[in-house]
């Protein structure tokens, strides 16, 4: 009986670590990316005239030689714009979705009440014209098709160096099959420590990276506080996946995450 108990538990690791696997050949150039901070959002303060995800926020960033992590989603009418939140609430005081206003109708909210409006994602590509490394976080609720082709058609023409990167492991699985040349990166966290609302189940293969054998990525973007789970720590150490930590406020955060990340994302502070 022992026996059949320890053959089943070295089978049920086995499927573990195939499960985790990012991808191992085959790796994009990391290169660009070193010796990098990421602006988070931009180089932004919400209370002054450079509020995230803003053109003004990213020219900041790329005069002081940060790279830049940005959000894409689609509107209405199927543009890519540079937004982080589903919801336009907390930034434009409009109880409505991104999704549910058409790109004329999102020109006409100001940014915190800013003078700076919901940008496309080409009018940031132009502004920041490949002077500083971007990581592209495409925000996909669930069917990634209509986020990645039309995200896609904009990136195809952009000259800079980028990444993209997603909570969906759906959008890198699309990336894998159509462009696997391009540098990605799972996003995920401790869903349960950060209480997020939503599938326990979906949450508990989100966080411990089981859905890696599918979108194979080639970096693990991880909440730098839970930067000592299992399945993140075989991935960044054993499995040799790069390791992105978000969104450092601290430079006493920042220092303390240099034990298990290489790359930074942050916004609140200035790194020394």
């Amino acid at each position: 009986m022992i026996f059949y108990f320890i053959g089943g538990f070295i089978v049920i690791v086995i499927l573990y670590l195939l499960a985790i696997m990012p991808r191992m050949l085959n790796r994009p150039d990391i290169a660009p990316f070193k010796g990098q901070y990421y602006a988070h959002r931009g180089f932004h303060d919400n209370f002054s005239d450079a509020p995230e995800n803003s053109l003004k926020a990213f020219e900041l960033a790329a005069i002081k030689g940060y790279g830049i992590e940005l959000d894409v989603q689609l509107t209405k009418d199927r543009i890519p714009v540079v937004f982080h939140d589903y919801s336009l609430k907390r930034v434009c005081g409009v109880n409505k979705k991104v999704k549910e206003l058409t790109y004329e109708e999102l020109k006409e909210l100001k940014l915190f009440r800013s003078k700076e409006r919901i940008p496309l994602l080409r009018e940031a590509l132009d502004l920041i014209h490949g002077r500083v490394p971007l990581i592209i976080e495409l925000k996909i609720p669930y069917n990634p098709k209509d986020t990645c082709e039309k995200t896609d058609e904009i990136l195809r023409k952009y000259r800079g160096v980028y990444c993209i990167e997603s909570f969906n492991p759906l959008g890198l699985i699309w990336y894998k099959k159509k462009h696997p040349n391009i540098l990605r990166g799972q996003l995920s966290t401790d869903y349960f420590k950060d209480k997020e609302k939503g599938n326990k189940f979906q949450f508990f293969l989100l966080q411990n990276l089981l859905l890696n054998f599918l979108a194979k990525p080639d970096f693990i973007a991880y909440h730098y506080i839970h930067g000592k789970k299992l399945s993140f720590w075989i991935c960044t150490k054993v499995y040799k996946a790069h390791a992105f930590a978000w969104t450092i406020k601290s430079q006493e955060a920042l220092v303390e995450s240099q034990k298990n990340f290489k790359y930074f994302i942050f916004d609140s502070f200035i790194p020394e």
